[in-house]
């Protein structure tokens, strides 16, 4: 299907909690077959000489790093084939129980090819705990904010990713996709997966994969956590979902990527933009 841009998001379940040598091979062959034009990268390691996003992409990748990363080197990174103008970064610690280092919002400006142009792409990471929801809640308006101060009524695309650690139905994401205000402030952003999926819940952190039963949340009965989001205007995104998809949502030769699966969405310049005519 004819797209303009190809944007991933992944939770890569940090070396550290699985078979990372057999994981990373599924990684980053997929990745290489995909062909995505940007990556939002969770539970990602760098330092002490590696650099699993380098790893995983190869080489040619522009990387912004949330700067702040947990004592084993696990943090998230933003990466386009495209130059990366300005990067700002918000802080995401907005209670004394957020306790997640790498808890921030990045804000990059990558330029990417016609069509498209400049196109501020927003990496989120909220709280992760069950029953933080008033964390997720302040998180994603402060998130929210941030983009609309750094957009400064300029008319760009905007396309936010990320693991939210929030169902469709919560109060952060609804937030996020116009169903309801928080604190005074409202915004309207396409979920990129009910634009092409509306009666499918989609879940990516589910016991269907046996890794997930691995890791802190062994108990998990399935969720639609991982999301890509296009910003609205008055009357619709700026750019057209054509197709998205959960990616590393099956074993390779017996081997899951991850105990997420990843999502992946194409878009384009529509060919009339909303509000037009």
């Amino acid at each position: 299907m004819e797209h303009d841009l190809r944007v991933v998001t992944m939770n890569l379940f940090a070396p550290d909690n699985a078979d990372w040598d057999r994981r990373r091979p599924v990684l980053a062959d997929g990745l290489a077959r995909l062909r995505p034009d940007v990556v939002a990268l969770q539970e990602t390691v760098w330092g002490n000489g590696y650099d699993q996003a380098v790893d995983l992409l190869g080489d040619g990748w522009h990387v912004a790093r949330h700067s702040g990363r947990s004592a084993d080197g696990v943090g998230a990174a933003l990466a386009t084939r495209w130059p990366l103008g300005t990067v700002r970064e918000l802080d995401l610690h907005v209670t004394e129980r957020v306790d997640l280092p790498w808890s921030a919002v990045v804000v990059a400006e990558a330029e990417m090819p016609p069509p498209v142009g400049t196109v501020l792409v927003v990496h989120h990471k909220p709280a992760h705990q069950i029953g933080y929801a008033h964390e997720r809640e302040l998180q994603a308006v402060a998130a929210a904010r941030f983009v609309e101060r750094l957009l400064g009524g300029r008319d760009l695309h905007v396309v936010l990713m990320g693991d939210l650690d929030d169902t469709d139905d919560s109060a952060s994401v609804r937030f996020w996709t116009g169903r309801q205000s928080l604190h005074g402030f409202s915004v309207a952003y396409q979920d990129a997966w009910a634009a092409v999926h509306p009666h499918d819940p989609g879940h990516t952190f589910t016991p269907v994969n046996p890794l997930q039963r691995t890791g802190t949340m062994p108990l998990e009965t399935g969720r639609r956590i991982d999301y890509v989001m296009v910003r609205c205007g008055t009357h619709g995104p700026s750019l057209e979902v054509v197709d998205c998809r959960r990616i590393f949502d099956r074993p390779v030769h017996g081997v899951w990527a991850s105990d997420h699966f990843g999502v992946l969405a194409d878009l384009r310049v529509p060919a009339r933009r909303p509000g037009d005519g």
